[in-house]
């Protein structure tokens, strides 16, 4: 069974009930979330070794965020503990023209305040086979930027594949910072994961003919912006995904995987969404674990569709799906008819 290790911040996510703003009622749900997170639980649920690392303050909601990572067979024996808090995310559901807000709290929380003495990574990466981060966890702090370096560096050394998904977050840093860093960081990833804006955000690198807020996407161009990418920086594949919006409720959903010299279109699903929060993770999550299955570039590309776009008709963060529920929707039935 393969191990992946992933890296990142853990969150308490308040959200309103269904689709009320912010306070409409007098009632949030609490569950937990987070980019790294999300992925550690997917690939889980598909019957992989699956290590996440965090710091994680040492209280009762601490443990909770923990005892919820178990209970999707998560290995957390490499979570550190100490510090003050969970970081917090208020998330408000959009509805047609409407779109979500993500309202974060997460300023010196346990994980950005995390210094290199917290993690081992040595004993951490042994026996493991793929490293994921992102970029939202290097934006959280400059001491985070060392260690997210230092765990790269680390993993090569122990011959682990390494991808991230670049998740460009302007409410934690501007693009230039996004750019500078990033760019140090991209050297050591093999896999490099975006959707249709990280890559202008983050590197200024962009598709033509393509607006994101009119819902016009230029597929083709985005086979420029993956070349791009492996060239500048090396990277053994890109995926991208394409999300057309044509409201908050309702999306197009595909991807594009480049591998150095060709490049594979997924299907395109039309999607009535419960929740988006989490499908691109859920998208990365189903990348890695095809990729380690060794399935080839079109069946890895159409297995992260497929996955992901599971994802959209779940609540919460995480994706609570297997991989024959996937491989089933990657076969054709996705009317959603009762299963009896």
């Amino acid at each position: 069974m393969s191990k992946v290790i992933t890296f990142g911040e853990i969150m308490l996510r308040l959200a309103p009930n269904g689709n009320y703003r912010f306070f409409q009622q007098d009632q949030m749900q609490a569950t937990f979330g987070g980019g790294e997170a999300n992925v550690a639980v997917s690939l889980a649920n598909f019957g992989m070794d699956s290590v996440y690392v965090t710091k994680l303050p040492d209280n009762a909601i601490g443990q909770a965020a923990i005892n919820n990572l178990r209970s999707f067979g998560v290995d957390t024996t490499r979570i550190s503990r100490g510090g003050e808090r969970v970081g917090i995310y208020y998330l408000e559901k959009g509805a047609s023209q409407r779109g979500s807000v993500c309202i974060y709290d997460r300023a010196h929380s346990s994980i950005s305040e995390a210094d290199m003495s917290d993690f081992d990574w040595d004993n951490i990466f042994e026996g493991a086979d793929w490293f994921h981060f992102t970029g939202i966890t290097p934006a959280l702090s400059d001491s985070l930027v060392e260690i997210c370096e230092k765990a790269c560096e680390v993993a090569k050394s122990h011959g682990v594949k390494i991808s991230c998904d670049l998740n460009y977050r302007g409410k934690l840093w501007t693009k230039e910072k996004a750019r500078q860093v990033m760019t140090k960081l991209a050297k050591y990833v093999d896999v490099c994961i975006a959707n249709e804006e990280d890559a202008k955000d983050v590197f200024g690198i962009e598709a033509k003919g393509t607006d994101v807020y009119s819902g016009q996407l230029n597929k083709t161009g985005y086979i420029e912006v993956a070349q791009q990418l492996a060239e500048s920086f090396g990277f053994e594949k890109v995926a991208i995904t394409l999300r057309t919006s044509i409201s908050a409720n309702d999306n197009m959903w595909a991807a594009m995987l480049y591998d150095g010299k060709d490049a594979f279109f997924s299907k395109e699903y039309a999607l009535h969404i419960v929740d988006r929060v989490g499908g691109g993770d859920s998208f990365g999550a189903g990348l890695i674990y095809a990729m380690l299955n060794n399935k080839d570039e079109q069946s890895i590309i159409e297995f992260a569709v497929a996955a992901s776009a599971l994802k959209h008709s779940i609540e919460g963060d995480f994706n609570r799906v297997s991989v024959d529920e996937v491989e089933k929707l990657m076969g054709g039935d996705g009317s959603g008819r009762v299963q009896r």
